[in-house]
């Protein structure tokens, strides 16, 4: 059964692009759509989901936005459903685990990295761009708050171009984790392991490559050494960081209004980007729209070298 056959019969529905490109073997890459629904304010959010999509088919390959509407696990999205992921009201944020309730129920939801992954995989795609990867909670040791990001990626052959992990984590306890559960990691022409609004965390990454040809050679490495079991991570900084002292100021206040306001789980990351693009006064959207960019150009060059 073809990849494309395959997705019809699990209630998949591939865009035309995306069917076509994966039929004939072409370069593919994923897109959360958690970033459009969730991530970025209107109306900047659907531009910038239309301007990222634009990005990779200028860099030779094909988009596939993944979201699910009305019950149906959308791989890639017509531009009519990527008006629908930027402006419903009905889109919930959906991970691993909720995707099975959210299609039998029929409702619509954005993919989180975790889900994104995961659906990508199913539908045979292996290269993934995503603003920062989630991970490890502040104060993990006692609330047990990490991502799902990292368990799915613990268990998918997929490579994923991102800024690092979100500078709101626990930084140092997510590389641990990364490390426990065997998940490849390497920076992109650094070895400092970024931040997402930072291109320095303060922590190392012991790899660096400096081209998409290197990261293609390592992904069929993976395959002959039957180490792709499990993720890759392309620790990609953005060229230009938000002001270092601004950025730990407002980091402090909105943990703090976060913790007073009782939010906890999912609902931390988009309560603490909306803080800082209020508190910033836009800075740290301009980082964020910039580091998506540079992330789906880079993944989209990987896929390109990856298909030679």
């Amino acid at each position: 059964m073809s990849i494309v056959a395959a997705m019809n019969s699990y209630e998949f529905v591939p865009s035309p692009e995306v069917a076509v490109a994966l039929a004939a073997g072409k370069p593919v890459v994923a897109l959360e759509s958690t970033i459009i629904s969730h991530g970025l304010p209107r109306p900047s959010n659907l531009e910038v989901a239309r301007e990222v999509e634009a990005i990779v088919r200028a860099h030779g390959a094909t988009p596939a936005t993944i979201a699910i509407l009305d019950g149906k696990v959308c791989i890639g999205l017509t531009d009519e459903q990527l008006i629908a992921i930027a402006t419903r009201d009905d889109i919930a944020k959906a991970s691993s685990r909720d995707l099975a309730i959210i299609t039998a129920t029929q409702k619509s939801a954005a993919t989180t990295v975790a889900a994104t992954a995961h659906l990508a995989v199913l539908a045979g795609i292996h290269i993934f761009a995503t603003g920062g990867l989630g991970g490890v909670h502040r104060g993990a040791n006692e609330s047990f708050d990490e991502s799902a990001d990292l368990t799915a990626l613990s268990d998918l052959d997929i490579t994923v171009v991102c800024a690092g992990v979100k500078s709101i984590l626990d930084v140092g306890a997510t590389l641990e984790r990364l490390e426990t559960l065997a998940i490849g990691l390497v920076g992109y022409k650094t070895t400092h392991f970024p931040g997402f609004y930072l291109t320095d965390s303060g922590h190392t990454i012991e790899h660096q490559v400096n081209s998409a040809d290197e990261i293609a050679a390592i992904i069929q490495a993976r395959h002959s050494l039957k180490t792709d079991i499990h993720a890759l991570i392309v620790a990609n900084p953005v060229l230009r960081e938000m002001d270092r002292a601004r950025h730990d100021v407002i980091l402090k206040s909105g943990l703090e209004g976060a913790s007073k306001a009782g939010i906890v789980g999912k609902a931390v990351t988009p309560f603490l980007l909306e803080h800082f693009h209020r508190a910033s006064k836009g800075e740290s959207l301009k980082v964020n729209i910039e580091i998506i960019k540079s992330n789906s150009a880079l993944a989209a060059d990987i896929a390109v070298a990856a298909a030679r």
